[in-house]
C-alpha cells in the first residue's frame, strides 16, 4: 500500500508527503529526522489516503500540492 499523507505542523502550514510505510514515515517527521518539518514541529497528522498503485499514489500528492487540490483539502478536510 502506498499512503499520501497530510500533516499539519506548529507554523500552521500543511505538509503532505507520500509514503509506502505510513507508521515509520510520521515517527520519522515527529523525531525531527525529516529536513522539512524539522523547524516546524510539533505535526499532527490530520488525514491520509491509501492506494494500492503506487502511481496513482504519487500522482494524487502532485494533485493536492496544485491550486485546486489545495482548495480540495481546504473544503473536504479542513471544514
Amino acid at each position: 500500500m502506498y499512503y499520501v499523507y497530510l500533516l499539519k505542523c506548529f507554523d500552521n502550514k500543511t505538509y503532505i508527503g507520500c509514503t509506502n510505510n505510513l507508521k515509520d514515515r510520521i515517527g520519522r517527521h515527529k523525531s525531527a529526522s525529516v529536513s522539512a518539518t524539522r523547524d516546524r514541529l510539533p505535526v499532527k497528522l490530520i488525514s491520509y489516503f491509501a492506494f494500492v498503485d503506487k502511481h496513482k499514489a504519487f500522482n494524487f500528492e502532485k494533485y493536492l500540492k496544485t491550486g485546486s487540490g489545495r482548495a480540495f483539502v481546504k473544503k473536504h478536510i479542513f471544514t
